[in-house]
């Protein structure tokens, strides 16, 4: 059974950047896509970033293009979300998700995946 625990997560002025981390065990975690979503108050889960088993593959909500960046190291076990030039709208829980049988059509889908950690919080204000 693999478990996933987030970290990193905190209060940043827009602009501003953070790194969050996610530590799997327990499981297969390099066989597996690895995946970032978030929820903010009031809305639904919505997909932020993945990547592939391989590290290789990346793909991203158009919301955060070209300011996050995900990435992961297989040795340490770890997915990591770079996010730079954050803005207020980026203000949410953050869920790590790790997913065996997750496509090309499915990354957004959160019911993809089989495991879920229990989130960290990213408020962005001033």
């Amino acid at each position: 059974q693999v478990q996933l625990a987030e970290s990193g997560g905190g209060l940043v002025q827009p602009g501003g950047s953070l790194r969050l981390s996610c530590s799997a065990s327990g499981g297969s975690f390099r066989q597996g896509a690895m995946g970032w979503f978030r929820q903010a108050p009031g809305k639904e889960r919505e997909f932020v970033a993945v990547v592939w088993r391989n590290g290789g593959n990346t793909y991203y909500a158009d919301s955060v293009k070209g300011r996050f960046t995900i990435s992961r190291d297989n040795a340490k076990n770890t997915v990591y979300l770079q996010m730079n030039s954050l803005k207020p709208d980026d203000t949410a829980v953050y869920y790590c998700a790790a997913g065996m049988g997750v496509s090309l059509s499915s990354i957004r889908n959160g019911a993809a995946y089989n495991h879920w950690g229990q989130g960290t919080q990213v408020t962005v204000s001033p």
